[in-house]
């Protein structure tokens, strides 16, 4: 390939290169150069949000270059300081290697394991020393960091910034002149980072790294960047399904965004195709990745059966609960349909949630779900009960729940 195409696809959806002459004159190299990518594990699961980058090292390691994959398993106990508003919690290590162990698993599902050399930082960092962390501490000063934005903004609020904290990014940077880094990759919160890594290689004899910034992608909400903690994100580890679902629920605009950072499909065909066919096209593409074809195919039948037909799901997961007087908040917590009741009040105050396709009132948040059900469903269910020789008051032996327009469990009562 020449080098305007390699250029061209190494550019594609990039915010910044910092500097195109140097990515242009390193690329003249001729030689694999080693582009490297820098993650703490700080949460067990990868969203979409976080594959952008990842994708961006399947481009360069299809164009035959080294990827150098770090996991920051020492620089996860400090936490990157990188848009907080206050320090990071500090992680215990053995949940920090626990969450290595499953990005490992969960990034060789875009990236080619027999291509990618995978690295701990603390390989290097802890045998940097105290003499060897008071050298680096050297190559930066109090006032670079705090003209750094989110330290700025913290020292005027007169919020706590620890010398900890300041300590992060020359610990990163040292990652780069540790792994001998031609170009890195991050997001654009990483920027500061990402040049002091230029700059610690400069002050210890090494051609800096070509710095290169990939945006922050929109969650399911098209506003905030994805998060788990926003409620927005679609983990690449959640069933076919749901990502399937996820996907379709985004809007148009958002989706020519995730067809630029998430595939290699031809842009200009992509909006010449009807919206719908395409968003169908891009939910097989992203299942098809992290599952295969066959899946993909199946989740677009069950979806259009379900949406287009508004039939039930073929399969419908149960669930069976031995508590006889629950409120309907905790009982999707329970099924796993909400993540805490807190979500649970708000998803029925939105009228997200039905019971045998009645949707739950919003003043109904704390009824318990046989009030709920109506005097008709209890009759019947205690006469097909009574017929089982089984003497139980009203008993509701199965129903049917069902959270948004994705999430169903038959849920069913035990003694």
């Amino acid at each position: 390939m020449d080098l305007n195409e390699q250029l061209s696809k190494i550019k594609r959806g990039s915010v910044e290169i910092i500097s195109e002459e140097e990515l242009t004159a390193k690329l003249k190299l001729n030689r694999p150069l080693r582009v490297k990518l820098g993650v703490d594990p700080t949460s067990p699961d990868i969203h979409l949000g976080h594959t952008v980058v990842i994708e961006k090292l399947k481009t360069f390691q299809d164009l035959g270059h080294k990827v150098v994959f770090i996991i920051g398993d020492f620089t996860a106990r400090i936490g990157d300081p990188s848009g907080r508003s206050e320090a990071r919690p500090v992680l215990d290590e053995n949940e920090i290697l626990e969450n290595a162990k499953t990005y490992q698993e969960q990034v060789f599902k875009i990236l080619d394991k027999e291509k990618t050399e995978v690295m701990f930082n603390s390989h290097w960092l802890y045998s940097l020393g105290l003499d060897g962390l008071l050298e680096l501490a050297k190559h930066s000063t109090v006032a670079q960091m705090l003209a750094r934005a989110d330290f700025n903004q913290r020292y005027k609020s007169g919020n706590d910034i620890t010398i900890l904290e300041f300590l992060y990014p020359l610990l990163t940077g040292y990652d780069s002149v540790s792994v001998n880094s031609d170009i890195e990759l991050g997001g654009t919160d990483q920027k500061f980072n990402l040049l002091m890594a230029r700059q610690i290689q400069k002050d210890y004899g090494q051609p800096p790294q070509v710095v290169m910034t990939m945006p922050l992608l929109e969650g399911t909400d098209g506003v905030q960047k994805m998060s788990k903690s926003y409620g927005n994100y679609i983990g690449i580890s959640e069933i076919p399904s749901e990502i399937f679902g996820k996907i379709m629920s985004i809007s148009d605009e958002l989706m020519y965004k995730y067809f630029e950072l998430l595939t290699q499909e031809n842009l200009s065909d992509v909006k010449k195709g009807h919206p719908k066919q395409m968003k169908e096209k891009l939910a097989k593409i992203i299942v098809g990745k992290f599952y295969s074809s066959e899946i993909a195919e199946n989740c677009e039948e069950e979806f259009n059966k379900v949406f287009a037909s508004k039939e039930l799901p073929s399969e419908i997961e149960e669930f069976i609960t031995f508590k006889k007087e629950i409120k309907i908040s905790e009982l999707l917590v329970d099924a796993g349909l909400s993540e805490s009741k807190k979500e649970s009040e708000r998803l029925i105050k939105q009228g997200g949630v039905k019971i045998n396709g009645k949707v739950i009132g919003k003043d109904e948040v704390n009824k318990i779900v046989r009030e709920f059900l109506d005097q008709k469903e209890r009759t019947e269910a205690r006469v097909q009960v009574l017929r089982d020789g089984i003497e139980e008051d009203e008993k509701v032996r199965e129903f049917l729940i069902q959270v948004g327009k994705r999430k169903f469990k038959k849920i069913k009562y035990d003694k």
